[in-house]
Parts: structure tokens; C-alpha cells; sequence
């Protein structure tokens, strides 16, 4: 499917693997030109390789969304390399403080919040400039069945997450008569290595293998999802690159759950 976009240049936090990373590849076969960014540059440039050995119409910047200096840092680069853009995909994030209400403290909510909720807006405040100018733009928040269906072990990704969508619902009000469309999308349990850690973890702790650890979780920790599985990052970047084309001109303060049913309302 054509999805509109070889004359639109995008911006990918979080792009050194995972969603981010197969974000990246949806939009580069699109025709789009690509700018990644995680914190480490080393693992861009090899992200950046296996993405687009040629590097003709992919660039990498290392940031860190928390930081005001680095955000201004990382906007220079891209107005120098490609000048505005056109599509931002915020997928930047961290699981955060995990365990009971009370066994979380300031500083655990504090680094959460600071990561998966303040780096997004300042990351927007800083490109939404560019993001306005051409009549025609594209704001994706990656959030999580998590902003909707908290749980009561990891309470300030929860938090942060429920903030995001408010966000994006906001921002789709404020900017969508001078055509910038936001949305978000809702993942839940996709195969990244924010999760293969967190069922490492697990499996250590309940003594058993990873598979095992993986299966023992979906039956009782996500059973509404319904496919039995964990999600595949690509099955999150097909609604993210539809989000970010032309198909999606009548679609404005959405929120996609790709999440087999995990959310258990409507």
C-alpha cells in the first residue's frame, strides 16, 4: 500500500530496536526520509546499518529526551541534515520503579515520570515548530494498555502512560485546523528487549525457563489477551505507519490498542 510519504521526512525516538526500529524500516521502504535517535550512538550506527546500509536517506542522532540541552542539541543536527520535519514518532521510553504502591519511592516516581512523560513533551515542545509549518503533519505517542488497565506493580509507568494519552488528545485539539493530526498507539506485551528483560527476570525468579516464564505470565498475569502470545514490534509499526500517512487523513486524538484484547473493556 502506498502510503503517501516518499516526499516526507520523520523523526523516530527510541529507534535503536524494538517498535522504534521497525517504525524506521516501514517508513524507509515508504520512500521517507528517516531520522532515528536513541541515547547511545554506537547502537544507532549499527541500527542505522542493517536499516539502510547506504545511509541515503537515513541519519542517527544520539539524544536524550529528558535533557533540554541534548533536545536542542538533536534539533540542530536535524534541521542541519534534513531541515524540518514532517512526522514525529515518540516511542522513547522505560518500564520505570516497579513493585506495590509503597514500596515505590520519590525518586522512583520522579525518574518514571521524568522519562516516559516529561521527555515527550519537551521532545514536542522542541519539533512542534517544524511540525506546524507545512500544513501537513504527523504526532505518534507510543503508549500502552498500561495508560488505560493500570497495574498495581508498576504504578508510575501506569501514570506516565495515562498522561500521554491525555496529551495526545490535547495536542490533537490544539493543532488539528493547521493540519497536524496526533494520535497514539496502545501496545501491550510485544516482543522488545524492555520485555525479554522483564521475563529474564521473572523466569530467574520463579526458577523456571524463559519460555516458561513468558507462558506463566500471559495465563495469569494478561489473560484477556486473547492470541496467546506476545505481540511482534512490526505488528505495532503497521498502525504507526498508517498513523503517519495520508490513509490516516480523517483520523485525529485516536488511541490504537494493539494489545490481542489485553484491555478487558471497551
Amino acid at each position: 500500500m502506498d502510503l503517501g510519504i516518499a516526499h516526507r521526512t520523520a523523526l523516530i525516538t527510541g529507534a535503536d530496536s524494538g517498535i522504534g526500529w521497525h517504525t524506521a524500516r516501514l517508513l524507509l521502504e515508504e520512500g521517507a526520509t528517516v531520522v532515528i535517535s536513541d541515547q547511545d550512538q554506537d547502537k544507532l550506527d549499527a541500527t542505522a546499518a542493517r536499516l539502510e546500509p547506504k545511509r541515503g536517506r537515513l541519519h542517527a542522532f544520539a539524544a536524550d529526551i529528558t535533557s533540554l540541552d541534548s533536545l536542542e542539541a538533536l534539533h540542530a543536527s536535524v534541521q542541519d541534515a534534513v531541515g524540518d520535519i514532517d512526522i514525529l514518532v515518540q516511542a522513547a521510553g522505560v518500564t520505570g520503579a516497579q513493585g506495590l504502591f509503597h514500596e515505590i519511592s520519590d525518586e522512583g516516581w520522579v525518574k518514571t515520570v521524568e522519562i516516559d512523560l516529561l521527555g515527550p513533551v519537551r521532545l514536542v515542545r522542541q519539533f512542534l515548530p517544524s511540525l506546524r509549518k507545512g500544513g501537513w503533519g504527523r504526532l505518534v505517542f507510543v503508549a500502552s494498555e498500561d495508560a488505560v488497565q493500570p497495574y498495581d506493580d508498576e504504578l508510575p509507568y501506569c501514570a506516565a502512560k495515562a498522561g500521554i494519552l491525555a496529551l495526545s488528545k490535547g495536542l490533537s485539539r490544539s493543532y488539528a485546523s493547521e493540519g497536524l493530526l496526533v494520535n497514539a498507539v496502545s501496545p501491550a506485551f510485544i516482543h522488545t528487549p524492555m520485555t525479554d528483560a522483564m521475563m529474564q527476570k521473572r523466569a530467574g525468579e520463579l526458577g523456571v525457563s524463559t519460555k516458561e516464564a513468558i507462558a506463566s505470565f500471559l495465563a495469569e498475569e494478561r489473560p484477556y489477551m486473547e492470541l496467546g502470545r506476545r505481540g511482534e514490534p512490526e505488528e505495532v509499526a503497521d498502525v504507526i505507519a498508517f498513523l503517519c500517512s495520508d490513509r490516516a487523513s480523517f483520523v485525529n486524538g485516536s488511541n490504537y490498542r494493539v494489545d490481542a484484547g489485553s484491555v478487558a473493556t471497551i
